[in-house]
């Protein structure tokens, strides 16, 4: 009589798999959103050890002296 669905109206369990389902987009949203922004983070970081390498190169052909060069590396290492 009822088209096999009982006295639930057909949902049943069906809201637990919708929250599931809600929660499983928003996860994947976040993951993609830090997976987007992830190369940004490290270009950052390796753009800071770059520029203290080329400073020690400098300070290694003689271009800076001692005191110039422990200034600029304490400001690039802030």
């Amino acid at each position: 009589m009822m088209g096999g669905y009982g006295m639930t109206g057909g949902f049943g369990f069906g809201w637990i798999f919708m929250i599931l389902w809600a929660m499983l987009i928003i996860v994947g949203i976040v993951v993609l959103v830090k997976w987007i922004s992830a190369p940004s983070a490290t270009e950052g970081r390796s753009g800071e050890s770059r520029a203290l390498n080329i400073l020690k190169e400098r300070y290694a052909r003689g271009e800076i002296d001692e005191q110039e060069f422990q200034k600029k590396k304490h400001d690039l290492t802030q």
